[in-house]
């Protein structure tokens, strides 16, 4: 089995069988986004610490493998860290976590949209928190 045919597996698992799928109530951050040319929907509820960490997060949402699977494992992930992590994460960071490298341009935008998600709520919330304290 080679290598690509290993990490299809895995990224068939977690479509399969996607971890922390699902709604999470109460959060503090929720954000949604879509990639209308596939019909890909991610939505990202996080509940953040007093330490200003990811305590718990889930996912909802529907669309290909490729999309699901990243949005499953970017929430394992990120569980337990800070929310300064979410800044710094990269669209190779992601390609390394799906185990590929070699996803063409309609895939990458797949592969990407949970990151795009996740980030567009932690920015959105630390923004709202950095207002409030300015208040």
């Amino acid at each position: 089995m080679s290598s690509s045919d290993i990490y299809r597996e895995l990224i068939l698992d977690y479509y399969r069988n996607p971890r922390n799928f699902g709604k999470l109530d109460p959060h503090d951050i929720e954000s949604r986004d879509s990639n209308p040319l596939c019909g890909d929907e991610v939505e990202i509820q996080v509940k953040v610490s007093p330490d200003n960490k990811i305590e718990d997060i889930r996912f909802h949402g529907k669309g290909c493998a490729i999309s699901q699977a990243s949005a499953s494992m970017l929430t394992e992930l990120a569980k337990g860290k800070p929310l300064e992590w979410v800044k710094e994460l990269s669209k190779e960071d992601i390609l390394k976590m799906l185990g590929t490298s070699d996803l063409g341009p309609a895939r990458i935008k797949c592969a990407l949209l949970s990151m795009k998600v996740l980030k567009t709520g932690v920015y959105g919330y630390l923004g709202a928190s950095l207002e409030d304290s300015d208040r």
